[in-house]
């Protein structure tokens, strides 16, 4: 039998009585660390033996708590033992969850005594109460991200903050989501006769000295609507049956001249190099996604879950350079492996008897000039060869592009349409050389760089 029990936050007071019971009953007991201020009490009590050794001779936590976990299912096999952690074992503690599972393999009983946490006298310190919204997060585990997971509108306790090492880290991660100066505090000791508080701004969070084990960060709420939920929330407001009768009666169609003028305001504040008006105008583009999500929501279509969870596993799988073990040496290697995920994807979807080429997926509603560039942008990864570069600034650009304009009405021919044209020739060009490739067995996307500008080429040359 293996009993797990908890040592409290901190005041020996505060251990259970049933988890006493069993210290003053038992001839020994094993502790994941002395680094705690019960211990020395109980070692009044009872033998005391730790793991501390394990880490200094192991490379990462995952090992030592592995290495502790197996100790104790070993000592369980040969009799009763009692693992003791600090504060309440099925709180912020890895260990009890290993020890449980590699005994359930061996039909070793294992009993967990509940025990008051960190939680109860942090809570209590700060005057909260987590009814309304608190996350926890281990402070390695979000160091070890670029942007805080959760909500922004809910308070966030990082407990573990052990180093000024580690609160650094912390801290860029927090300044991504929070602004700089959003004030935190750090509680030191919570259920201890040494509890203390040190309130700050976030950009100050690790040049404190107030940092160990039993120290954990408070991050509020932000004050004000932050986050996507907020933003959701008041749309389905304006869609429910007591909302705004303009919200309500929007569909996917009806929609659509706002997503395109509202992206064409984004595009303008980018032009103007206005940080003010993009992020005024981004918002208004997000507005356009949140009612096409509650749309959908309302229809049954889909939920905002799902378009997240089907736009980050497209991008970790079509950078494996990043989250996998690819290697590429620049841009232009990327642009070649997304290709190829691409079309492994088609494949994979059933859509290869569709004859998807390079060019499916352009928006046919794109202006006629964004719509060429895309398409020349992607065929000259597939050997479209392009001119030499010139020097040529985007003000030089723009005048030989007007000339063009000015060609166009002079001759009355209609600029945009003769692109076009033009665009949806390249298109028709692309089909007959993977059709060609096609007639000798072979994939003209497939085929080496140099043959596939060739055969570019000889189009080129016919077409002149």
């Amino acid at each position: 039998m293996i009993h797990i029990i908890g040592l409290g936050p901190g005041d020996p007071e505060l251990i259970t009585r049933q988890a006493w019971s069993l210290i003053k009953s038992s001839s020994e007991i094993w502790v994941r660390t002395r680094q705690h201020p019960a211990v020395a009490e109980v070692a009044r009590q009872t033998v005391v033996h730790s793991y501390d050794h394990l880490y200094e001779s192991h490379e990462d936590f995952a090992a030592v708590y592995a290495a502790i976990a197996a100790d104790v299912v070993a000592r369980g096999r040969e009799g009763d033992v009692i693992y003791a952690v600090p504060g309440d074992p099925t709180v912020a503690e890895i260990t009890p969850q290993l020890i449980r599972q590699q005994a359930a393999a061996l039909d070793i009983p294992v009993t967990i005594h509940p025990a008051v946490s960190f939680l109860e006298p942090t809570f209590a310190a700060l005057n909260e109460d987590p009814i309304r919204g608190v996350q926890v997060v281990d402070a390695q585990t979000l160091a070890e991200t670029h942007h805080p997971r959760g909500s922004q509108g809910m308070g966030l306790l990082v407990p573990q903050l052990y180093s000024r090492l580690l609160a650094g880290d912390v801290k860029l991660t927090l300044m991504n989501a929070y602004p700089d100066d959003h004030p935190v505090t750090l509680i030191s000791g919570a259920g201890s006769l040494d509890l203390r508080l040190q309130q700050m701004p976030l950009y100050e969070l690790d040049r404190s000295d107030a940092l160990d084990d039993l120290t954990t960060l408070w991050v509020p709420p932000l004050s004000y609507a932050a986050t996507y939920a907020d933003l959701q929330e008041i749309i389905a407001h304006l869609r429910a049956p007591n909302g705004c009768p303009w919200d309500r009666k929007q569909t996917h169609q009806s929609l659509r001249p706002y997503l395109l003028e509202e992206t064409y305001e984004v595009l303008d504040a980018l032009d103007a190099e206005d940080s003010d008006a993009l992020k005024e105008e981004l918002g208004d583009l997000l507005i356009q996604v949140a009612l096409h999500v509650q749309i959908a929501t309302e229809e049954g279509e889909f939920k905002l879950a799902d378009v997240i969870r089907h736009v980050v596993e497209k991008l970790i799988r079509r950078h494996p350079h990043v989250f996998g073990d690819v290697s590429v040496q620049n841009a232009d290697d990327v642009a070649r492996n997304w290709e190829a995920i691409k079309r492994e994807e088609r494949k994979q979807n059933g859509e290869a008897e569709k004859k998807k080429t390079l060019l499916d997926g352009i928006a046919a509603a794109l202006p006629a000039l964004a719509k060429a560039q895309t398409t020349v942008s992607r065929l000259s990864r597939v050997g479209y060869p392009l001119p030499e570069p010139e020097p040529l600034t985007e003000k030089e650009l723009g005048r030989r592009l007007l000339v063009l304009v000015e060609l166009a009405q002079v001759a009355d021919l209609d600029a945009e349409a003769a692109l076009r044209a033009a665009t949806a020739r390249l298109r028709k060009a692309l089909l007959a050389l993977e059709a060609q490739a096609a007639a000798r067995d072979q994939d003209f996307l497939e085929l080496d760089d140099r043959e596939k500008e060739a055969l570019w080429r000889q189009w080129l040359d016919a077409r002149d």
